[in-house]
């Protein structure tokens, strides 16, 4: 899809479809004012959110049609719910056959993060997952270019670059298992970073023996197929004002069947999306390599696949990790702790200051939380307030949960430092209790997107599955430094 900023008047924009957003009681301005009129009084128009009407050689217009997107209520319309809205129409004129877009902003909406907004909405909406169908009509009905009526060409040019970093996010999760191994993520991630010029070096089982990483290997035992930790840089042109260094770690299972402690058979398909954190991270790196942000970043991916096999973790083992503290094993479908425990005390050894970790890590954040908020973990209030006005300036909605003391009281072991799980009661907090154990001072953030990185069902302004969850507010955070 081509995307443009689009310079002429409303009036002169030649488009298949040229889009206008009405609110509940208020039509657009200036286009077809009598029969956009006619379709309020009508009620076949309302303005209620996602909702849309088209009309058909609208006068005074060289589009061949006008379309109507429900905006919702004025006041409540930000950049989030156009990003929403531009991807609901997007996936529905796409289905029309509509091939050229173009989206008209009314004030006080002609504005940069608009208009931003509304190309990242069109760019995710137009993401198929039938990479594997074999239907010859598939590629029929494709948006040849999408453009915006306001914002500036920066505006335009940003949204384009985290969008596509999103849908690269987004390809990986959904790739099958069986496609996307360990090794295949980490050659994934050289080419990614050697096309956007960025340091990559991958590190193989062999190296992580000699350094120790205990804890990520226990995992790995199980597969056939070998483990991998993925480091990537990204270094500012000039040199940076102080000497802040943000380091990304994102977990990266490829596939996760529990191990030992095996997981039901329902729904197990999904835990191919189980390295969604490190999808996230990855195309958060994408995307800061063509922003270029101030600040040194750090990302750090460590992939495995958990499997049960004849040599796999059993619960009862008892890991050293590469910071010296033992763990005891209780669980062995508590992995992605254990492998992002060694990946932080080795990005900490890296130089890196202030540390994001981005995982789809417990069940339970799905019950405390649902499919609508990340839930966010932090040993460092002014650092999460960073990130979570990162959060919101990007629609992506994150809720802070406690990391009171008593908690930590639950990963107690009478035969190591601590064991991997802390039972039913509290378990996303306690898995962050487990994690927040290795970073000592180090500012720290957990952000545990298991219940926000998958669309069970396709949404009207996405496909389902994968969602990129965490890749804008990472990278926000880097660019607001």
């Amino acid at each position: 899809m081509d995307i443009k900023l689009e310079p002429k008047k409303l009036g002169d924009v030649d488009s298949d479809a040229l889009v206008m957003v009405g609110f509940e009681a208020t039509p657009p301005q200036a286009a077809a004012a009598e029969q956009v009129k006619e379709l309020y009084d009508s009620g076949e128009f309302s303005g209620k959110a996602l909702e849309i009407a088209i009309l058909h050689r609208p006068p005074g217009l060289k589009a061949k049609r006008l379309v109507l997107a429900g905006g919702g209520k004025h006041d409540k319309f930000d950049a989030a719910e156009l990003r929403k809205l531009t991807g609901a129409v997007v996936r529905s004129l796409k289905s029309k056959g509509i091939r050229t877009i173009t989206l008209a902003l009314d004030e006080p909406f002609r504005s940069d993060d608009f208009a931003a907004a509304a190309v990242e909405g069109a760019v995710l909406a137009d993401l198929e997952n039938d990479r594997y169908k074999t239907d010859p009509k598939k590629n029929e009905k494709q948006v040849a270019s999408f453009s915006v009526l306001g914002g500036s060409q920066s505006a335009v040019d940003r949204g384009r670059v985290l969008a596509e970093a999103q849908n690269f996010t987004r390809d990986l999760a959904n790739e099958p298992a069986n496609v996307l191994t360990p090794t295949l993520l980490a050659e994934r991630a050289r080419q990614m970073a050697s096309e956007f010029g960025l340091e990559c070096e991958i590190l193989d089982q062999d190296r992580m023996r000699q350094l120790g990483m205990g804890a990520l290997l226990g995992v790995s035992q199980g597969s056939a197929e070998p483990p991998a930790l993925i480091v990537i840089r990204y270094k500012p042109a000039s040199a940076p004002a102080s000497k802040d260094h943000l380091g990304l770690i994102g977990k990266g299972v490829t596939f996760d069947t529990g191990g030992i402690s095996i997981k039901p058979s329902e729904g197990m398909e999904k835990m191919r999306y189980d390295m969604a954190g490190g999808a996230a991270v990855l195309g958060a790196m994408r995307a800061i390599a063509q922003i270029k942000p101030s600040i040194p970043v750090t990302a750090l991916v460590p992939t495995v696949e958990n499997m049960p096999g004849s040599k796999a973790q059993r619960p009862g083992d008892i890991v050293t990790s590469l910071s010296g503290k033992t763990v005891e094993v209780l669980n062995t479908d508590a992995e992605g702790r254990l492998i992002l425990i060694d990946a932080l005390t080795y990005v900490q050894r890296l130089g890196c200051t202030h540390l994001v970790d981005a995982a789809t890590l417990t069940g339970a954040i799905v019950v405390a939380l649902g499919s609508v908020n990340v839930g966010a973990f932090t040993n460092n209030e002014a650092f999460l307030q960073k990130l979570l006005t990162a959060a919101r300036a990007e629609g992506e909605k994150t809720w802070q949960l406690p990391m009171d003391e008593e908690y930590k009281e639950l990963l107690k072991s009478s035969f190591a430092d601590l064991h991997n799980i802390g039972g039913r009661s509290g378990g996303s907090i306690t898995a962050a209790w487990f994690i927040r154990d290795f970073v000592d001072e180090t500012p720290w953030i957990h952000l545990d997107i298991a219940g926000t990185a998958w669309l069970d069902d396709a949404k009207p302004y996405m496909a389902k599955g994968a969602t990129g969850v965490g890749l804008r507010t990472l990278v926000r955070l880097a660019e607001t430094w």
